[in-house]
């Protein structure tokens, strides 16, 4: 078994809390699901915003979620690169699995398929 890093983003429309909250909570749930992975497997995880989203902290839509309370969380501004995609939260997802790196799915959401297109499903 490996620790294996799992990235995900989304991007959000406004800078409100409940739009912040619903879209961690679904970029989480699609990494979950795209890997079967579950909570004890998770070392920890990584949450970053774009500095133009300071409504809430995306962590606690992950805290709030079933099994999820005792898995390391920390939130973090991402580098202000100008032109870079605004709105957006991105997660970097530490487990441990059997996967191996070309096994694993990372999930990019709504805008944030820019990104990485390469690893965007359709």
């Amino acid at each position: 078994m490996s620790v294996r890093g799992i990235r995900g983003a989304i991007t959000v429309v406004v800078n409100e809390e409940q739009p912040i909250l619903e879209a961690t909570a679904e970029l989480l749930n699609g990494i979950v699901s795209a890997n079967r992975i579950e909570p004890a497997e998770i070392a920890s995880v990584f949450v970053t915003v774009t500095g133009d989203l300071d409504a809430t902290f995306p962590a606690r839509a992950i805290r709030a979620m079933d099994g999820w309370d005792l898995v390391p969380l920390m939130c973090a501004l991402e580098v202000p690169v100008q032109g870079s995609l605004e709105k957006c939260i991105r997660l970097m997802v530490l487990v441990n699995t059997e996967l191996t790196q070309e096994q694993v799915e990372h999930v990019y959401l709504g805008g944030a398929k820019a990104l990485r297109p390469d690893l965007a499903k359709a």
